[in-house]
């Protein structure tokens, strides 16, 4: 089994900072990919950043600038460091990563439980 764990949400206020972690744990081989989404309400969840193993990133163009993602191969971890907030990225956010589970020969993609993030005054 593989159970991805988001934590750092909040509330925040505009123009403030908050860093989100996830940790992957479980039955893993490797960790491949690791990325962020996040789902705004009434609207469709979308990409924010993606990170590959070797440490190549992408952004949505509405955080760049502001967002950094990052990771700690040897902890199976991943964070968005999100400044300059905005009360448009209010959204719960997602860790989302393509991982190989041991004995196993493709890597299956596992999302975490979602973490609520709120810019307002």
């Amino acid at each position: 089994q593989v159970h991805l764990e988001e934590s750092g949400g909040g509330l925040v206020q505009p123009g403030g900072s908050l860093r989100l972690s996830c940790a992957a744990s479980g039955d893993i081989f490797s960790v491949n990919a690791m990325g962020w989404y996040r789902q705004a309400p009434e609207k469709q969840r979308e990409l924010v950043a993606v990170i590959t193993i070797g440490g190549t990133t992408n952004y949505a163009d509405s955080v760049k600038g502001r967002f950094t993602i990052s990771r700690d191969n040897a902890k199976n971890m991943v964070y968005l460091q999100m400044n300059s907030l905005k009360p448009e990225d209010t959204a719960v956010y997602y860790c989302n990563a393509d991982i190989r589970r041991r004995f196993y020969n493709k890597d299956s993609t596992y999302w975490g439980q979602g973490t609520q993030v709120t810019v307002s005054s």
